[in-house]
């Protein structure tokens, strides 16, 4: 069965970062930093404001998702600081940083705590609905959901990574077995892309190949 990707509740997290704003710190983060949820020795939460920010594993580096819209990160390290993930700037990108601890205090104050339950559960909807996507799926099941995903991202963010590197990015497949499939979907003129391999054009891609 074929899940659709959660919808993001633009209201709340328009509303609690609204309320955690005037409490924010400004960051200003080069492309490739990595940043962590403590901050002097604090739990943090982040607002992402412009740029491109991913989520990484921490274990290995696997790519979880990557955002260019504004979001709120660390709910759900505020109350389970697990570190299991970490973030990284994918360009030069603009966050506000925010005390885990205050910015509870101010949930709390609020009475928002439906808000933020709703953003917590869009993250653990999409935790699931990449995890279809790629576990116990055949390897050109893989591909085919990773293209579909890739077509979909603004022309600018495509145009700076490969579709080998996308991929291999956020799976555990082999370069050799990506590039096969690849090579037979262009052949096919399934897919078109440029020459260093950047995505142009996905059409109507078989159920298997």
């Amino acid at each position: 069965m074929h899940i659709l990707p959660p919808v993001r509740p633009e209201k709340s997290i328009e509303r609690l970062t609204g309320i955690l704003e005037p409490i924010a710190e400004e960051v200003k983060v080069v492309p490739r930093k990595r940043i962590t949820w403590t901050h002097k020795g604090r739990q943090q939460m982040y607002l992402f404001q412009h740029g491109e920010l991913s989520m990484l594993r921490a274990s290995d580096g696997l790519l979880l998702v990557t955002v260019y819209e504004p979001h709120l990160f660390g709910i759900a390290e505020m109350i389970q600081p697990t570190q299991g993930h970490i973030l990284r700037a994918e360009t030069e990108s603009t966050i506000l940083r925010v005390d885990a601890a205050q910015a509870e205090d101010l949930f709390r104050q609020q009475g928002v705590w439906e808000e933020v339950a709703a953003v917590l559960s869009y993250h653990t909807a999409y935790l699931i609905y990449r995890d279809a996507q790629v576990v116990q799926q055949r390897t050109y099941s893989v591909i085919r959901n990773h293209l579909q995903e890739m077509i979909l991202l603004p022309e600018e963010a495509r145009m700076r990574t490969t579709i080998l590197d996308y991929i291999q990015d956020r799976t555990l497949l082999s370069r050799s077995s990506i590039l096969n499939v690849l090579s037979a979907l262009k052949q096919g003129k399934y897919i078109a892309f440029r020459r260093g391999g950047y995505l142009l054009e996905v059409g109507h891609l078989p159920e298997s190949f």
